[in-house]
């Protein structure tokens, strides 16, 4: 009779034990992000007296509207199991192209309309390649950003097209009421990524293959339709980044956007998506996105050189790749 007492609290005690590590690890898995980057906006308004004031706080929301515009297009690419080592190159086209055209006195809507035209179909191209000639998508953008990025030296000489139309400059510098024109092209991007996602068969197709992409294609789903479509709409996206920035800069360089896509790739992993593909939401890619705007921010008031900035960043996306990892491995084995 005590044997079977014994057993039966040993059972009992493995069985909380075993609860308390589901519990911890729903909140690592679930809450990650949001503690993470509540921890570091804490960090920040301690350590900086700067950092807390409204004016600081929309110039990091005005500041972050270009890496989030990026960052949406980089999570429906992720999701698939995709990458997009390109971006960075994109956004330097994209700003050209349209900063080009507008000195050339084509009109704005028209300028805007053909870059990002311009910004689909070299989406269009990239996705085309990988989902035709199964080519590792890493392979095939690392490609693209050195071919970009010729491009955009060729066409501007090396040298920034200067933009002196204040209208065009109104988008990344203006407001519409008391809010920044770029916040709210920002919030609009967000939102029909959200939709797209979440709410659309695409979106539906986008999970499945970045889970499986085998069973995707037993299902009947067209993968490389998907696929190619995923690709062609983030360089459509990436191309209003592009013109955000241009805007902001009063300029197309063809230096712009250098590192941004390993921004973009890091506030992606840090909001939740993983990496190898299957899963990821636009709200918890904002949430990385501020966890990657306030680390520049605070960064910069700190006055940290921009040598070390670049190591602390590299730390934080070794570190949400490991933490993805980690979160991977252990549903695997669930």
């Amino acid at each position: 009779m005590l044997n079977n007492t014994s057993t039966n609290v040993n059972i009992n005690q493995t069985t909380q034990t075993t609860n308390w590590k589901q519990k911890l690890y729903v909140i690592f898995d679930k809450g990650s992000t949001t503690i993470g980057l509540a921890l570091l906006f804490i960090i920040m308004s301690i350590i900086t007296t700067d950092f807390l004031t409204v004016d600081n706080l929309l110039n990091v929301m005005r500041q972050s509207a270009v890496l989030c515009i990026m960052a949406v297009a980089m999570t429906f690419i992720i999701i698939t199991g995709g990458i997009d080592l390109s971006a960075g190159s994109q956004l330097a086209v994209s700003g050209v192209v349209v900063s080009g055209l507008i000195v050339a006195g084509v009109s704005i809507p028209i300028a805007i309309l053909i870059t990002v035209l311009v910004g689909g179909l070299i989406g269009l191209f990239m996705g085309t390649v990988i989902s035709t000639q199964n080519i590792p998508p890493f392979i095939v953008t690392l490609a693209m950003t050195t071919i970009l990025s010729g491009i955009a030296f060729v066409y501007t000489e090396g040298t920034p097209v200067v933009i002196t139309d204040a209208v065009f400059r109104e988008i990344g510098r203006g407001y519409i009421g008391p809010i920044p024109t770029a916040i709210i092209i920002m919030i609009v991007v967000a939102i029909i990524g959200h939709i797209l996602l979440s709410h659309t068969r695409f979106g539906r197709y986008v999970y499945t293959i970045g889970d499986n992409e085998e069973a995707a294609r037993l299902c009947g789903i067209n993968v490389k339709w998907v696929k190619t479509g995923v690709y062609a709409f983030g360089g459509a996206v990436t191309a209003i980044a592009g013109i955000v920035l241009a805007s902001r800069l009063s300029s197309g360089s063809p230096n712009a956007g250098t590192g941004s896509e390993l921004d973009a790739i890091a506030a992606v992993v840090l909001g939740g998506t993983n990496l190898f593909g299957g899963e990821g939401k636009i709200a918890g890619t904002l949430m990385g996105v501020a966890i990657i705007s306030i680390l520049n921010n605070g960064l910069n008031l700190l006055n940290v050189s921009s040598y070390n900035q670049l190591m602390i960043k590299g730390v934080v996306i070794l570190l949400a790749v490991w933490l993805n990892s980690i979160k991977a491995r252990k549903k695997a084995s669930v």
